[in-house]
């Protein structure tokens, strides 16, 4: 699901990197707002916060706004110059580095969860990093048409796809609307559940719920390589 690029990618891969990714920023999202009251996972809110103090002359508070988007973007930029680095080697491997990179993020935000008190703009702008990191690989690796790390723009598509089918009648046109409302519903399900399953978790783990995050990414990672080996295996065993 992450290895496959361009003609090679099929819709099943979209949809199964869709459910994983989403799932874990469904889990970012919560944990991250249960434990510093402040959005990890999409920086639209930011803005309006941002504003709202510049305009009150809170400059400092500002500041630690713009900070928030800042590292959403920082991570954004970094996922797609490591894309861009790898895929001068090798193109099938450039999901690797920057999907362990954000584990590696969750797994020491996780084990660093009694610090939320002292520093709580730090694990902000850590998680915001590695949500930007995300999207921007997802997006990179799906041509664009997945998105996991909030649900505005996925709604508005999803509102605009659902009229459609009562104005597309063709049996090509019906089943591109059902295809792509079936890949952002699941999106909007594994978020909603990764959310749900943070939820509660946190009451036990506080922000060690982030490991599960972390787990599950290496997990994604794990499942490519054996079964582009298994696919290889066979591929010798035909010939």
């Amino acid at each position: 699901m992450f290895r496959h690029l361009g003609k090679t990618r099929t819709y099943i891969h979209n949809l199964r990197i869709a459910s994983l990714l989403s799932f874990v920023a469904g889990l970012v999202n919560v944990a991250g707002f249960l434990s510093v009251q402040k959005l990890t996972t999409n920086v639209t809110g930011h803005f309006a916060f941002f504003v709202d103090e510049m305009y009150k002359l809170q400059f400092w508070k500002g500041f630690v706004y713009f900070l928030y988007i800042l590292f959403f973007l920082m991570g954004s930029f970094a996922s797609n110059v490591i894309v861009e680095i790898v895929s001068r080697k090798n193109e099938r491997y450039i999901f690797i580095i920057p999907v362990v990179i954000e584990s590696s993020i969750l797994f020491v935000t996780g084990l660093g969860g009694r610090l939320t008190n002292l520093y709580p703009d730090i694990i902000a702008c850590s998680l915001l990093f590695a949500m930007g990191l995300q999207n921007s690989l997802v997006t990179q690796v799906s041509g664009a048409v997945v998105r996991t790390t909030h649900l505005t723009g996925l709604f508005t598509d999803l509102g605009i796809e659902l009229s459609q089918l009562f104005f597309y009648t063709s049996k090509m046109q019906k089943a591109r609307l059902h295809s792509s409302i079936k890949l952002r519903a699941a999106i909007v399900g594994s978020f909603f559940a990764g959310g749900v399953i943070s939820g509660i978790l946190y009451s036990k783990m506080l922000l060690k719920v982030l490991i599960v995050g972390a787990v599950i990414l290496n997990m994604g990672l794990v499942y490519d390589y054996v079964k582009f080996k298994i696919i290889l295996l066979k591929r010798k065993m035909h010939r």
